[in-house]
């Protein structure tokens, strides 16, 4: 579906909640006023300047719109503190843009060691999944990361393996897993492993 270059008044365009499954949020219909149908992308302004991914080769990867298998920790995450040590539930979602997921694996030591989370149902095909694991906190440091496979056999990757196929320059479409510093203090804090 193209995308009209005019924008739409809000008080006469249609309210609409239309959303595509497996596509970029820029895609999603806000207001609706025309649809114009096309056999061919229309390389509109973000999708031809933006949303592209620029290989280590120097090309650029464009119209990617299948969202990758990701998952990301939503408790605890940035900017969260953790009062005490002791339970907590490490909470999250997972999605696949390629159909169910799978599983959802926890680590709390930067990816040494993977522990399966429980998925909570119904786990429906290009729909975000809830998951979560118990956690005995210690009050030590932790690195607490999640990593999806889908029902593909598809890996959500470290960032350094989405480096090694994408290069360093591409910034959109990330799928890599997030990392949380817990730190002893209880803080909460984003990290990026190497």
């Amino acid at each position: 579906m193209g995308r009209t270059v005019r924008c739409c008044d809000p008080r006469t365009a249609i309210r609409c909640g239309w959303w595509c499954p497996a596509s970029r949020g820029v895609s999603w219909v806000k207001y609706l006023r025309r649809i114009e149908l096309g056999d061919k992308p229309y390389a509109a302004k973000d999708e031809a300047a933006h949303y592209i991914d620029l290989m280590p080769d120097g090309l650029h990867r464009q119209y990617s719109s299948i969202q990758e298998c990701k998952s990301v920790v939503t408790t605890p995450s940035g900017g969260q503190v953790l009062l005490d040590r002791g339970f907590y539930s490490i909470t999250g979602l997972a999605w696949s843009g390629r159909g169910k997921v799978r599983k959802v694996d926890v680590s709390i030591d930067g990816g040494r060691n993977w522990r399966s989370a429980r998925l909570q149902t119904p786990v429906l095909s290009k729909c975000l999944t809830r998951f979560d694991i118990d956690w005995v906190w210690d009050g030590k440091p932790a690195i607490v990361q999640s990593r999806a496979t889908d029902e593909t056999g598809y890996v959500q990757p470290s960032y350094r393996q989405t480096r090694a196929v994408r290069g360093t320059r591409s910034i959109y479409h990330n799928h890599s897993i997030q990392s949380w510093l817990v730190q002893a203090n209880g803080e909460v804090k984003n990290v990026q492993l190497a």
